[in-house]
């Protein structure tokens, strides 16, 4: 991978990591991928941290009910939860793609460079 991608993928997993939104998950797997960079087992970790980032980035139309689901409401709280459903409702109709919390944002600009770092 080149040096340029590698920066700015370790970027965007720091500002995920961060993130109110991140997903136990997806921590973990940026966590072990970061310590994995420069190891013999980096390539293996970036595919795991590939993967988890597909399955934690919310399509617009997942945000919409996970939101209103009860375990978007015991994630984010009654209020937070109603208040980032009808922002994700907005989003929906605006034809966006994915959820644009900051956890998803992060992770999709990485994905969107995953041919980069494979």
């Amino acid at each position: 991978m080149k040096q340029e991608v590698k920066e700015f993928a370790v970027e965007k997993a720091k500002e995920m990591m961060n993130a109110f939104s991140c997903s136990p998950e997806a921590k973990a797997a940026a966590e072990s991928w970061l310590a994995a960079l420069g190891t013999e087992v980096e390539q293996a970790e970036t595919e795991k941290f590939l993967a988890e980032l597909e399955a934690d980035v919310l399509p617009v139309e997942a945000c919409v009910a996970f939101t209103a689901s009860e375990a978007g409401i015991q994630l984010f709280g009654a209020e937070k939860a109603k208040q980032m459903h009808a922002h994700s409702l907005e989003l929906q109709k605006s034809g966006a793609v994915y959820c644009d919390c900051p956890a998803c944002t992060a992770g999709a600009a990485i994905l969107a460079r995953k041919a980069e770092m494979l």
